[in-house]
C-alpha cells in the first residue's frame, strides 16, 4: 500500500489486524490491508466531520480505527470499523443539477463496506448531477454510549448539515434522499421512520433542521429484525446480545411506517442467503399499509451483497437505473 495513502486517512486511521470477528457469521475474517495492492484512494479530499470535537458517548476506551480489505463474497472490498471520527465524504456531480444522495453503506454495524456499497456508488451516480455522499457512521458495538441510536444519530445529523451547507455543496436542500444498503439500508429505514426522534442533544443551528429524506432507497436491507425477517449478526451488533422482543421490534423499522415516512425504492434478491427477502417483504407490505409510495424490485438471483458488481447481463444489474429512474420523479 502506497504509504502516502496511510497518512491520509485522518478521521480512519489505517491499523491492519488479521482474525477479527465478522460481523456477518457466514462471512470471512477481514484480511490487513497492508496486504492488498489495490486499495482505492480512500478517503476522498472533500470531507465533512460530523460533529465538532468528540462525537457524543465517547467511550472510555476508544475503538482502534482500522482500514482493511474484506475478501467477502469472492471479491476484495474496502471496509472500515473503529470509526471515531464519524463523516460525511463527499463525491460532487461534475455538473451538479442540484440533486443529493446521502449513501449509507451496510457492514452488519460491525464494518463499513466502503467500496462496494459507498465509493463505486458514488461513482455510478456523480457522473449524471446527483452529488453523492457516503457516510461513515460509528459502530454500536464499540462501547458508544447509548449504542442503538448512535448509527441513527450520526445519520440525523448528516442529513442536518446536508441542508446547512446546501449552499456550498451546490445542492438543493429540498432534493436530498438516502440510499442504504443491507444494515446501512436498516440505518437508512431507521432514519426514514424516526427522522424527527431526539438522539443526540443539538450542538449548532443545523440542527434545526430537519432530518428527513425526501425518498428513501433500500437495497438488500435489514428493515426488520424481527423472527424470520431480521439479520441476526446486525441485531446483535446494534442491540447487544439477548435483547428483548420490545427491544427487538422498537429497532425494527418497517414496525414503525407511518403516513409522513418518505416515498421508498426496494431492491433484494430472492436466493439473498444472509438478509432474507422477507425483510424487503415486511417494509414493502408496511408501505402498502401506510399509504407510502413504494416501488420495489425483487431479483430471482443475486444473493447478497451483490451492489453494482452482478454480471452485467443479470437483471440485478439493472437496479441503478431503475433507482435513477424512479429518483428523478421523486425529485421533480
Amino acid at each position: 500500500m502506497n504509504p502516502q495513502r496511510r497518512a491520509l486517512l485522518g478521521g480512519i486511521a489505517l491499523a491492519a489486524f488479521a482474525g477479527a470477528q465478522a460481523a456477518r457469521a457466514d462471512e470471512p475474517a477481514p484480511q490487513p490491508a497492508a496486504e492488498a495492492p489495490d486499495v482505492p484512494p480512500w478517503p476522498p479530499a472533500e470531507r465533512i466531520p460530523l460533529w465538532p470535537g468528540e462525537a457524543p458517548g465517547m467511550p472510555a476506551k476508544p475503538p482502534t480505527p482500522s482500514l482493511v480489505m474484506n475478501g467477502t463474497r469472492g471479491a476484495r472490498q474496502l471496509a472500515a470499523s473503529g470509526i471515531v471520527r464519524p463523516e460525511i465524504n463527499v463525491f460532487r456531480a461534475s455538473r451538479p443539477d442540484g440533486s443529493a444522495l446521502l449513501v449509507i453503506p451496510g457492514g452488519g454495524y460491525g464494518f463499513v463496506s466502503l467500496q462496494n456499497e459507498g465509493i463505486d456508488v458514488a461513482h455510478r451516480f456523480a457522473p449524471f448531477g446527483t452529488s453523492v455522499f457516503v457516510l461513515t457512521y460509528r459502530l454500536p458495538g464499540e462501547g458508544w454510549k447509548n449504542r442503538s441510536r448512535v448509527p441513527l444519530a450520526d445519520a440525523q445529523r448528516a442529513m442536518r448539515l446536508l441542508r446547512a451547507q446546501a449552499s456550498a455543496l451546490r445542492i438543493d436542500p429540498a432534493r436530498i434522499g438516502v440510499l442504504g444498503f443491507s444494515a446501512g439500508g436498516h440505518l437508512a429505514a431507521d432514519l426514514a421512520t424516526a427522522f424527527d426522534e431526539s438522539c443526540y442533544a443539538a450542538v449548532d443551528d443545523a440542527d434545526r433542521l430537519s432530518a428527513r429524506p425526501r425518498f428513501v432507497g433500500l437495497g438488500y436491507p435489514v428493515a426488520s429484525l424481527m423472527p424470520g425477517a431480521g439479520h441476526a449478526g446486525s441485531r446483535d451488533n446494534l442491540l447487544g446480545p439477548n435483547a428483548s422482543a420490545t427491544e427487538v421490534a422498537k429497532h425494527s423499522p418497517a414496525e414503525h411506517v407511518r403516513g409522513d415516512t418518505p416515498p421508498a425504492f426496494v431492491f433484494h434478491a430472492m436466493d439473498d442467503d444472509v438478509v432474507p427477502v422477507e425483510s424487503s417483504l415486511s417494509w414493502i407490505a408496511a408501505c402498502r399499509r401506510a399509504r407510502v409510495p413504494i416501488e420495489a424490485h425483487l431479483f430471482e438471483k443475486g444473493g447478497h451483497g451483490f451492489g453494482l458488481h452482478s454480471a452485467i447481463d443479470s437483471p440485478a444489474a439493472q437496479w441503478p437505473d431503475l433507482f435513477s429512474a424512479w429518483m428523478r420523479q421523486r425529485q421533480a
